[in-house]
């Protein structure tokens, strides 16, 4: 009986073992997945993304791509790579990204809705790009996030109040857009200068609460 215990026990331990390697390897290949549809979105004139290979088992070997133990994708470094194209939805699957950093390329388009889904996200760097639309309110979800770079773009609408909502937000630029409305001034926007808002023509002061709508001359 007790032979048969340890025979049990060791099934049990081998398919647990089993499972979890399938769960990251599964992990893995989508966050792969989601890669490859951001770069088959990209001109990439450099080469620089030419060792991302979709048949590999995952990306972790990829340059430009930093992975965690387990395999898990937790930064894409990309800033000043001579890249145009646009943002994907898919990128929203690295759930254990911490740095995204695009800065200084032509991206054009819009920022995803998805990206909000990134509840690792340390920093997010888009400045120095043509990125258009608003900023996403969803990105008001991202309650890890420290650095928040979208300056030199062409993003226009208001400044989304979720924003505030970000306690361990300490850096925000969106100077040099096409912004309106007011600027938030509670939250961790107490702490951050005016200059980070500068450069936005339809962009008023400081809100004075209950005085004027955040979206004043936004329509």
């Amino acid at each position: 009986m007790k032979t048969l215990a340890w025979l049990w026990s060791c099934c049990f331990f081998c398919v647990s073992s089993l499972t979890l390697a399938s769960l990251r390897l599964a992990g893995a290949n989508s966050e792969g997945d989601a890669l490859y549809t951001f770069r088959r979105s990209l001109s990439d004139p450099d080469n620089v993304l030419q060792s991302w290979d979709p048949t590999l088992v995952n990306p972790c070997t990829w340059f430009h791509i930093t992975c965690n133990q387990d395999n898990r994708v937790t930064r894409v470094d990309l800033g000043n790579s001579n890249l145009s194209g646009h943002l994907v939805p898919e990128l929203g699957k690295l759930e254990h990204l911490q740095y995204l950093e695009l800065y200084k390329n032509n991206i054009q388009g819009t920022i995803p809705t998805e990206l909000g889904n990134l509840k690792s996200l340390v920093s997010l760097d888009l400045y120095n790009n043509n990125i258009t639309g608003n900023i996403p309110p969803s990105l008001g979800k991202l309650k890890s996030l420290v650095f928040l770079r979208l300056n030199d773009n062409k993003l226009t609408g208001p400044i989304p109040r979720e924003l505030v909502g970000i306690s361990s937000l300490k850096v925000m630029d969106v100077s040099n857009n096409n912004l309106c409305g007011t600027i938030p001034t509670t939250g961790p926007f107490e702490h951050i200068p005016l200059n980070n808002f500068d450069n936005n023509p339809r962009l008023e002061g400081p809100e004075l609460l209950g005085l004027a709508s955040y979206d004043t001359n936004c329509y």
